[in-house]
């Protein structure tokens, strides 16, 4: 007959060192890099005329090799919001001063008036911060498809 007791299993063997001297060995037999600061950031590729390029180099490059637009998203998005703010102060205030002046002379135009104000420009609104937020990352998305296409094609070359 078999033993009805399971018999405890065996504990695995223990190592040679401690973790904190194997850390220190590997650290000590790594090899050396060249890069001092050790980012991982690849260089930079490209003709050294590109290496750079400032803002207003790039803005004047007739060969249209650099592209600008990704360093101005963020200006384009924030002029845009403030045209957005400015034309929402303009036709809001000018929709309750409407539908108020509506008020003396026919009273129902000019409720239906200030509550189609109150909904339909903050509205409007919104949609417009979303479609020029949609436009400029869909501009900033063909830049950097170009970008990677261009890279591509460099790493290609035979």
């Amino acid at each position: 007959m078999t033993d009805p007791t399971p018999s405890a299993p065996t504990p695995p063997p223990l190592p040679d060192q401690t973790a904190a001297a194997a850390a220190a060995n590997a650290a000590a037999s790594a090899p050396s890099t060249t890069d001092p600061d050790d980012t991982g950031v690849p260089p930079v590729v490209g003709e050294v005329a590109d290496v750079g390029k400032g803002f207003f180099g790039a803005l004047f490059d007739l060969s249209f090799r650099t592209f600008i637009t990704r360093r101005l998203a963020s200006v384009f998005y924030l002029v845009g919001l403030i045209a957005i703010g400015i034309g929402f102060v303009v036709y809001f205030v000018g929709g309750i001063l409407s539908g108020i002046s509506m008020l003396w002379f026919n009273p129902g135009a000019g409720i239906s008036a200030l509550i189609a104000t109150i909904i339909v420009v903050p509205v409007l609104t919104f949609l417009a911060v979303i479609l020029l937020r949609f436009i400029i990352e869909g501009v900033v998305a063909l830049i950097a498809i170009a970008e990677n296409t261009e890279r591509t094609a460099q790493h290609t070359k035979r």
